[in-house]
């Protein structure tokens, strides 16, 4: 029974003050309880008489009233009023925590929004993710820490708690991403749109929920384009920023020096802007993996257009190349094309050097004004935007029927620029290959990118390289989303070697496995008008 309130009697406790004359039968009744509890009716009879008004006769009347007894209550009731009250705690809890979808079958942030980005840019339709927990794992939460910071524990399968893995650059609210690019110097267009090309994928992302909860951020350090920069900036993005992995580096000279950093480290280096054979390794680099068709397969695409469709002899052709790595990749993808058009035979090739991060071409013109036994009629350019416009400011009169084309690093939209300052003539009919579709067109993936590009980066006009660097970060998001919520390096890399067929609405699927860690082939042609807008052209 409960105990009595502090204003009510006990039916227990003796009346001091008199005896009355059913005093025997109060204290037969107090003998009962001690042996074996008060009846009902004993139980009852007393709890009224403590209610009624003491009476100061000796031989009190006693009145009895018919009322009902006050309810008990048991340990049902007790044991019940328990229950409710820690689940609706537990409930409570799990909601402040943000965990409370949790318990429903899916983790906190969890991918019923997995293909909110698929959908924005280009409609991926392999968007699952492959290794997601089971229906009720929970991830418990914890505020962002450091890298190397004791992790929290992480709800297994047994029910049993094991600490998470301490991944660098992975907490549980964020993924950080590291690039290295021109910011500053002539290239650093180059650099700034393949930036806000990556950050405007990582926002659309971001707004519909991160990947598993977490959100995307890239961390962009200035190399300017110089390799002993490049050593810096690595060093700064592992030790100081600790990425988790390399997104979207610009150039070639600049890889030869962050590549190995990043492999020695088993960082995971994606979609550099470069199409050089460096990355490009048979088999390839466990930690390397690129989008884009390489430098070889853009210059096959342009010597197979000029001898077959336009009909030139490869005798006929000049490079015109940056004197580093970038420019030997793209001199090299020329001479195999044209090694292979010659059956094996090599054909000599003149090569017009200038040197990086200059616009110092007068060397490479008075190259091409020596006297020849065949005259140069189209000019293969690896070069970038600056340089190229002025080598063409610099040849046009003099050769006014010259053939110019160039590879995709060129910054397209940057090089248009250039040109239509100089005047119409300059730009019309110039050739660049592309490693993306036409920014031009009306594809579900162009006017996607359109349209984030608008909403976060309002009043930058669309561009060939910021294009690219949204499609990277589109490839690489999905991979996430299909790694699952436990990420670490080896992990990602078993997943992107397991995407297959991936379609984000280039007209071309994106696979890898683990032979071919390049996932695009193919080459787009696009020629400037004299308006300076690249319209597409038939490359075969």
């Amino acid at each position: 029974m409960s105990s009595p309130d502090n204003g009510e009697r006990s039916d227990r406790a003796p009346n001091l003050d008199y005896v009355p004359k059913w005093a025997g039968a109060y204290r037969q009744g107090r003998a009962r309880g001690a042996e074996g509890g008060l009846s009902k009716k004993d139980e009852g009879s007393s709890s009224i008489r403590d209610q009624l008004p003491r009476r100061r006769s000796l031989d009190p009347e006693v009145v009895h009233f018919r009322q009902p007894s006050p309810p008990r209550r048991g340990r049902f009731a007790f044991s019940a009023s328990f229950v409710i009250a820690a689940a609706l705690g537990t409930v409570i809890g799990l909601a402040i925590t943000g965990q409370f979808p949790s318990i429903l079958g899916e983790t906190p942030q969890s991918s019923t929004k997995t293909n909110e980005l698929a959908s924005r840019l280009g409609h991926p339709k392999n968007i699952e993710p492959a290794n997601s927990l089971p229906t009720g794992v929970v991830i418990v939460p914890k505020d962002q820490q450091p890298a190397n910071a004791v992790p929290a524990n992480v709800a297994s399968l047994g029910g049993t708690s094991e600490p998470a893995p301490n991944i660098r650059g992975v907490t549980y609210t964020e993924i950080r991403f590291g690039i290295s690019a021109p910011f500053t110097g002539p290239a650093r267009e180059l650099g700034q749109n393949m930036k806000i090309g990556i950050e405007a994928a990582f926002n659309v992302a971001n707004v519909n929920g991160g990947v598993h909860g977490r959100q995307l951020r890239l961390i962009a350090m200035d190399d300017g384009y110089e390799p002993a920069r490049t050593a810096i900036t690595m060093k700064e993005l592992y030790e100081k920023h600790q990425v988790f992995g390399l997104l979207g580096n610009v150039g070639t000279p600049t890889a030869v020096v962050a590549l190995p950093y990043a492999l020695d480290r088993k960082m995971l280096f994606f979609g550099a802007f470069t199409g050089a054979g460096l990355l490009r390794n048979d088999p390839p680099d466990r930690y390397v993996f690129n989008y884009r068709a390489s430098y070889a397969e853009e210059t096959a695409a342009v010597v197979n257009y000029l001898v077959k469709v336009r009909q030139l002899l490869p005798e006929q052709i000049a490079v015109f190349a940056q004197q580093d790595a970038y420019g030997d990749a793209g001199f090299a993808g020329v001479q195999k094309a044209v090694r292979s058009l010659r059956g094996g035979n090599d054909t000599p090739i003149l090569r017009l050097n200038y040197q990086r991060n200059t616009v110092d071409v007068d060397e490479a013109v008075a190259q091409l004004q020596l006297k020849r036994r065949i005259s140069i009629k189209a000019v293969i350019m690896v070069p970038t935007y600056r340089a190229a416009a002025k080598f063409i400011e610099k040849t046009r009169d003099l050769y006014p029927d010259m053939i110019y084309t160039s590879v995709s690093f060129v910054g397209s939209t940057a090089l248009a620029d250039e040109l239509m300052l100089l005047g119409p003539k300059y730009a019309t009919g110039v050739i660049v290959t592309q490693v993306v579709p036409a920014v031009e067109g009306h594809s579900s993936l162009v006017l996607n990118y359109k349209s984030a590009l608008a909403k976060y980066f309002p009043g930058v006009a669309s561009d060939y390289v910021s294009l690219e660097g949204c499609v990277d970060a589109s490839v690489l998001i999905a991979a996430l989303q299909r790694n699952g919520p436990q990420l670490d390096t080896e992990k990602l890399v078993e997943t992107l070697e397991s995407l297959h067929d991936l379609d984000i609405g280039l007209g071309t699927p994106v696979t890898f496995n683990s032979s071919e860690h390049q996932g695009v082939h193919k080459v787009w042609g696009t020629q400037l008008d004299a308006s300076g807008h690249y319209h597409p052209i038939d490359l075969q």
